[in-house]
């Protein structure tokens, strides 16, 4: 994989995809470049506000893009039950691609409005539930593919199975890591799973390297930390890349041809660059804790991942 770029985006006109928290950063670029390559887009973005004037943003750049605004809320269970039972007036029963992108980084503690500790309720949880609702339409879908972000900071911390919430105690960055990990042993056991199936879909991951996002910001700006946020902004203009090099791993993983199943694709050399094949810690490939992972989640969540083939 040489140098790839968002030239080698291949045609995507009729297709469908969903990008998760494309208001900014990340997932705009990803909405955009999508949507430059004729996929129609779907935003779906917590901010009513800040979602649809991404959308604005977005037609003023690309002026054939077919894109709109949906409102789903990842820290909502309810919400995104409500954004997968609407979707259909969008793509009927396809989807060609899912991109769980949106996430929460570092934050104090905070819960979802379900009880889960915030980020792994966030990052995992509720794309684990979107990905679960919106599995019929992908498994219809000739050539579907499912890109979870997760980020290199995954090698923090695995997941802790007994104590997933955190509630013994809280450490921001670990329980970041652990939510990281968990995108991975997702798309680990959601290959495997597809695979035994004998299904085409294509479940694989990406990170960004170092990233100049609102994310970085967003925990220390929630307890008024200014001099931390000037610190952090001053890391992201000298070190990180901008968002548009940060998206290059999703976008290779989402469009490139022949993605090996359960790829994990970030920059080259881990902070910024070209897409590659990605470092992860072996603890993201290890079957039982995926096994385990995805049946909790099933539970918390009340969502079934079903994977039954059409016409097998």
């Amino acid at each position: 994989m040489t140098r790839w770029n968002t030239s080698h985006i291949p045609d995507q006109t009729g297709r469908a995809a969903v990008v998760t928290g494309a208001n900014s950063g990340l997932g705009y670029v990803t909405a955009r470049e999508l949507a430059r390559r004729g996929a129609r887009v779907v935003l779906a973005c917590r901010s009513a506000e800040r979602g649809t004037a991404a959308l604005s943003r977005l037609r003023a750049e690309v002026p054939t893009a077919e894109a709109e605004f949906r409102a789903l809320d990842l820290a909502d269970l309810a919400s995104v039950r409500r954004f997968a039972e609407g979707l259909a007036d969008f793509c009927d029963d396809r989807l060609d691609l899912l991109v769980n992108n949106a996430g929460v980084m570092a934050l104090p503690q905070r819960f979802t409005a379900d009880g889960f500790e915030m980020q792994f309720g966030t990052n995992h949880l509720g794309h684990f539930a979107l990905t679960g609702l919106l599995l019929p339409k992908l498994l219809a879908t000739p050539g579907a593919r499912v890109v979870t972000v997760s980020s290199m900071l995954h090698a923090l911390a695995d997941v802790d199975l007994g104590d997933l919430n955190s509630e013994r105690s809280y450490h921001r960055w670990l329980a970041y890591g652990r939510s990281k990990s968990a995108n991975l042993l997702f798309t680990h056991e959601l290959a495997r799973r597809l695979a035994a199936a004998g299904s085409q879909v294509v479940a694989a991951a990406a990170h960004p390297g170092y990233a100049h996002t609102n994310l970085q910001t967003a925990g220390v700006r929630m307890e008024g930390r200014q001099s931390a946020e000037r610190v952090v902004e001053l890391g992201n203009r000298l070190i990180a890349q901008p968002a548009e090099g940060g998206a290059l791993g999703t976008l290779c993983a989402a469009t490139a041809p022949h993605m090996r199943p359960d790829a994990f694709i970030g920059p080259r050399n881990g902070l910024r660059g070209a897409p590659a094949r990605s470092f992860r810690a072996p603890w993201t490939r290890d079957d039982r804790t995926a096994e385990r992972l995805w049946a909790a989640s099933e539970e918390l969540t009340g969502v079934r991942c079903d994977i039954t083939v059409p016409g097998a």
